[in-house]
Order: structure tokens, then sequence, then C-alpha cells
């Protein structure tokens, strides 16, 4: 299995347009806790950007930044609203070293399988510079599973995730709990996590 289930891109694939358009209330208070975390203009990778609505609330904001998305098809979106490039990417896929100051990856890493999140974590690591800050978010559960649309989750539990976060080298790792919806339109249980990479020599 890949770090992006297929079939979880089949879906996004078959419903781009409808997921990247949908009525959605970006997360501003998280965006704008993470940004003021960031130096002015700081380098910031948005992994799994879908219709690209966070990516240009940071590029308005000043903050360089790079969005990515598995899917051809939610790229394709996120450019007409951006204007800019979109890069293509699976999560196994990453190989930037130390060349970001924040990772922002906003219901996306929850589609990773369990037995790939310490590679993915990783990665996202490897890709931030010392001191570097990551803001994920996750679907609570006790195993991973898929949803009635097909999607495949790896539903981790609080004590699981920070786990997986502290076995891969991240520190400061703080996960919050808040009960909200998603696109399915089925209650969630959202695990949001904000870690940070640790500066060489501490």
């Amino acid at each position: 299995m890949t770090a992006t289930d297929d079939s979880t891109i089949g879906f996004y694939r078959d419903n781009a347009a409808a997921y990247a358009n949908r009525e959605r209330k970006l997360p501003t208070a998280r965006l704008e806790n993470f940004l003021a975390r960031l130096r002015p203009g700081a380098s910031v990778l948005e992994l799994g950007c879908g219709g690209g609505q966070d990516s240009a609330y940071m590029i308005a904001q000043g903050f360089e930044v790079t969005a990515t998305d598995a899917s051809p098809e939610l790229a394709a979106e996120a450019e007409r609203l951006l204007n800019r490039k979109v890069a293509i990417l699976r999560f196994q896929e990453l190989s930037w070293h130390e060349a970001f100051d924040g990772i922002w990856a906003e219901a996306c890493l929850l589609h990773v399988p369990r037995a790939d999140l310490a590679d993915v974590l990783a990665r996202v690591l490897r890709a931030l510079k010392g001191g570097g800050l990551l803001q994920a978010s996750f679907k609570a559960g006790t195993g991973e599973g898929r949803d009635d649309l097909g999607r495949y989750y790896n539903y981790p539990s609080r004590d699981w995730l920070t786990q997986r976060f502290e076995e891969t080298g991240w520190a400061e790792v703080e996960i919050t709990q808040v009960d909200g919806g998603g696109y399915d339109g089925k209650p969630t249980r959202w695990l949001h996590v904000s870690a940070a990479k640790p500066v060489r020599g501490e």
C-alpha cells in the first residue's frame, strides 16, 4: 500500500470540482496561530492543499508558500484559485531537506496508511529547517478504516498519535481535541497537532 491510498485518490479525482469549491469555513484561528509563530515572509509548504484556500490565505499574509496535492485534479482546481503552479506530490515522494520554516497539513496526513505514517512523518520532519513548525489534523478513532465515501483514514487515538510523533523525532508535540464535522456531513472528533523540529544541538 502506498502512502496515499489509491481509492482515496480516486475519490478526489472523481469529485475534485465539487470538493474544491464546496462551502468551507477557513480554519482562520489555527492559520493565524501557526503563522504568528513564523517570521514574516517565512517559507511554508502546504501538503494536501485541496482547493487552495488555505494557501491563498497564507500568500495574502505575505508568506512564501509552496502548495502541493496528491490529486492532479485537485491541484488543477487550486491552480485556478492561486494563479500559480501547484506541485502534484504524494507524501512518500517528499524529498526536501531543511527547506521550509513551516508545514501546513490540514486534513491530509489522516489518509496515510498506519504502516506508512512513521516514514511520512520522518520525511515531513526532514523537510523542515531546525526549529520549523508543523500544523496537522487527523480524525480521531481507534483503528484504520474507510468512511462512507470510500476514503481511507488512519483514525488514531490521541495517545497513539503522540507516540508516532515522538518516535520519529518531533519535539513540542501538542494535540488538542475538537468536535466538528467534515465533508461527509458526519460528526467528527478532530485531533489538531502542533509540533516542531528540534534545533540541531539541542
